[in-house]
């Protein structure tokens, strides 16, 4: 009879065991470190690390050195983090734990891991890129990139282990969307990413996929330089001034037309500073990037007009505020980049619907208006998107080819960049030279 009376008490107790053992499972899960990505500080001798945990743990700290495996030599440094609720639904919770490491040797190799006393990541390395502006950044550029269909994804995480790129820019469209399923997918996204984003620094801008709930995803999982709220800031890297901006501040006006307002004046006053004559001499090179482009190859693009253009390039359609067009030219911005249309496209020198080679040799040798190029193929559930039957004339260079550009600065007179096809095994499908024997106004050319 004992032994019978005692049977249900010790299953009882299994059970029991059982779920606390799950509990104290999904707690340590809870506190792991995940979606590591790296982004360029206040300098290039500055690296932001930024990763999530599902519930808050005591500290915030990133452990580095140039060699992990010498303990005496690690460096703890400590930052914060910030609770990060998704205005979905089910107000799905996370914390967003940011780390900057500051003083870092140049062209120098780090190890290094994240997390607290709770939970660490796995071990990954960086490259800090070299002093000064003589040397040659290479960079992987591509927008509209989604956790379903991440063509490209595979070829860029094979890239970045090789070592091929100091920076990744992402020209905006996240996940598709970061916001959805609760925040789910944009986890699932970001955990993506890690395998390129945690190596190098991983540059961003917002596009019109991630606007909900006034672009919070974006803004809370990204820390790009500057302060503002990762939705403008420039960086600097070998002779290249780069400039982030945000196209969805003239779209989305229910957020208010102060940001439309304060991101020109801050864009004015960026290229005005980045065109000093000092500043030019060691940064000849000005490259911009937004997410939506100011001409369309693409009749069928819900936010381009009968001229295809969109709104950002003459600015609001009542009064033509804020137009960028005629404020890149004022400021001879060289290169700008956009995504949006599910293509690759290379546009001719182009200003005000003209085009303006340089020569009809060599279109790309001292042009005489920005060369734009737009790149949001790399892949996404949303799949390709075909050209118009009629081509512009400012149209160069098409492909529907799904992949990504590479860009590399040479020096100060000559950048190149390629486009590679994922669709054709990692082919190059177009490849061009811009070359500039001297940087002045365009009106001086």
């Amino acid at each position: 009879m004992r032994s019978l009376f005692l049977f249900p008490f010790a299953l009882l107790v299994s059970v029991a065991a059982q779920k606390l053992e799950e509990i104290n499972v999904n707690k340590v899960y809870h506190y792991q470190p995940e979606q590591v990505h790296l982004a360029f500080g206040a300098n290039n001798n500055e690296i932001s690390v930024t990763w999530s945990t599902r519930d808050a743990t005591n500290q915030s700290v990133v452990v580095y050195s140039e060699n992990y495996a010498d303990t005496k030599r690690l460096i703890n440094i400590t930052g914060d983090s910030r609770h990060f609720v998704d205005g979905g639904p089910k107000a799905h919770s996370q914390y967003i734990h940011k780390v900057t490491l500051r003083d870092l040797k140049p062209q120098t190799r780090y190890e290094y891991s994240c997390g607290s006393d709770f939970g660490w990541s796995a071990r990954f390395t960086f490259t800090t890129p070299p002093a000064g502006s003589d040397w040659q950044p290479r960079l992987a550029i591509y927008g509209d990139m989604g956790n379903e269909n991440a063509q490209s994804l595979a070829r860029l995480q094979q890239d970045t282990q090789q070592g091929m790129y100091d920076a990744i820019i992402h020209v905006g469209d996240f996940a598709y969307d970061m916001d959805t399923q609760n925040a789910r997918v944009g986890d699932e996204f970001m955990r993506q990413v890690e395998t390129i984003a945690a190596y190098v620094p991983y540059m961003v801008c917002p596009g019109n996929h991630e606007e909900k709930y006034n672009f919070s995803n974006y803004k809370t999982r990204f820390n790009m330089p500057g302060e503002g709220d990762s939705l403008w800031y420039s960086f600097d890297l070998g002779p290249i001034h780069f400039v982030s901006f945000s196209t969805e501040v003239y779209y989305f006006l229910d957020y208010g037309l102060k940001l439309l307002t304060k991101q020109f004046e801050w864009l004015e006053n960026d290229l005005r500073e980045a065109n000093k004559p000092e500043n030019r001499a060691q940064r000849p090179w000005v490259i911009t990037y937004g997410h939506r482009p100011m001409y369309c190859s693409d009749n069928k693009e819900y936010d381009c007009n009968d001229k295809l253009e969109t709104f950002i390039r003459q600015g609001l359609p009542l009064g033509k505020l804020f137009g960028l067009e005629d404020l890149f030219y004022k400021y001879f911005v060289d290169v700008e980049i956009f995504a949006h249309e599910h293509f690759y496209t290379r546009l001719w020198p182009i200003y005000d619907f003209k085009v303006y080679n340089g020569s009809a040799e060599a279109p790309y040798t001292n042009a005489k208006a920005p060369i734009q190029i737009i790149t949001g193929s790399a892949g996404c559930k949303e799949e390709r998107e075909p050209f118009s039957e009629t081509l512009p004339e400012w149209n160069a260079f098409h492909s529907n080819d799904y992949g990504y550009t590479r860009m590399k600065a040479y020096n100060r007179t000559h950048l190149y960049f390629e486009q590679v096809s994922d669709d054709k095994n990692g082919e190059i499908v177009d490849s061009f030279w811009i070359i500039k024997d001297k940087h002045v106004a365009y009106s001086e050319m």
